[in-house]
């Protein structure tokens, strides 16, 4: 039997279990990934058999992933470790490394290929929805704890996806509910926002998710639409060959691009591997549907490489000394 490659559109399910409609848009031909929420998870056990149902439904390789940066953004809870804010580390960071272990090694342990993590923006003191999700307000420290907590992912067996290229730390609005603009000019960008994303990518950064935030001095586009952003600056100037993820095509900082297929079509064309549509279940269809994609080696082989390499099953991991160790002192800095 042929099986599917993995195809560009990541899409969502909407319960603790898939039905037949899922199943449906699971295996269309365009399907490469699927996200799931925290409306998706109950416990290990649970989440575990979604995944594994995902993948019968596929017939081939999918990208599972999950957000499970810690603080505000972590959608496995109950019996996950709690993960504290990354701003936290800052000052603990002979934890940093172990703390990106200790997510990754859960995530994958219950079939999920990766998080979404970490974060690289750095934090300017304004953004609501950044805040403390960022590892720092220096630029240097934010590059040196990113950079620790991605090889704690790496030795997990997990592949690392720095968000939001260029930097969404300089904006105070929610690109969720709205549409950004960041004024700055390009060298003032590149010395500062850029620093973590350039240190990532030479130390081998598998994935980036750019930011629906319009910089107007260099496009009228948002990064994520923005062939000057994904393909002058991300390909051209600092050299990256890893797979590029679009933020939700669904939020509102997308919605300048058009309807749904015009927001994929850009997205697409501006350099994005794998389109996200989510949370907009006609939407989803829609894409699935009305979207032609030519085919691409080199998608596949950046996609290839973000499936997880998982080193432990639920149960061996957590009855491990090192995990009861790890989680009990990460745990202790969300007090």
């Amino acid at each position: 039997m042929t099986t599917l490659p993995i195809g560009p559109i990541m899409i969502d399910v909407a319960g603790h279990e898939l039905d037949a409609l899922d199943r449906e848009k699971i295996a269309h031909p365009n399907t490469g990934g699927l996200i799931i929420f925290a409306r998706n998870y109950d416990n290990p056990q649970q989440v575990k058999a979604l995944v594994n149902s995902i993948r019968a439904a596929r017939g081939g390789d999918i990208l599972i992933a999950v957000d499970q940066e810690g603080g505000r953004v972590q959608r496995f809870q109950n019996g996950f470790t709690r993960l504290p804010a990354m701003a936290v580390f800052e000052q603990q960071p002979e934890l940093v490394e172990d703390a990106g272990w200790l997510m990754a090694a859960e995530v994958l342990s219950v079939g999920v290929d990766f998080s979404f993590a970490p974060v690289l923006d750095v934090d300017c003191g304004i953004s609501q929805i950044i805040g403390n999700r960022s590892f720092s307000q220096d630029p240097q420290r934010a590059a040196e704890l990113s950079s620790n907590f991605r090889k704690g992912m790496k030795s997990a067996g997990m592949a690392a996806t720095g968000k939001h290229f260029p930097g969404h730390g300089s904006v105070a609005l929610d690109s969720h509910l709205t549409l950004p603009e960041d004024d700055r000019d390009l060298e003032t960008i590149r010395s500062h926002d850029l620093l973590p994303f350039k240190r990532l990518i030479e130390e081998g950064l598998e994935a980036i998710m750019p930011a629906h935030v319009v910089y107007p001095q260099l496009d009228r586009l948002p990064a994520g639409f923005s062939r000057f952003w994904i393909q002058t600056i991300l390909r051209g100037e600092l050299k990256f060959d890893g797979a590029i993820f679009s933020d939700d095509l669904s939020m509102e900082g997308a919605a300048i691009a058009g309807d749904f297929l015009e927001r994929a079509r850009l997205a697409d064309e501006a350099g994005c591997d794998m389109l996200l549509v989510c949370n907009n279940p006609k939407a989803a269809e829609q894409v699935l549907d009305g979207m032609r994609f030519s085919p691409s080696s080199d998608r596949q082989r950046r996609l290839r490489a973000m499936l997880g390499q998982p080193q432990f099953d639920t149960h061996t991991l957590f009855s491990s000394e090192r995990w009861q160790n790890l989680s009990n002192k990460i745990t202790s800095l969300c007090a």
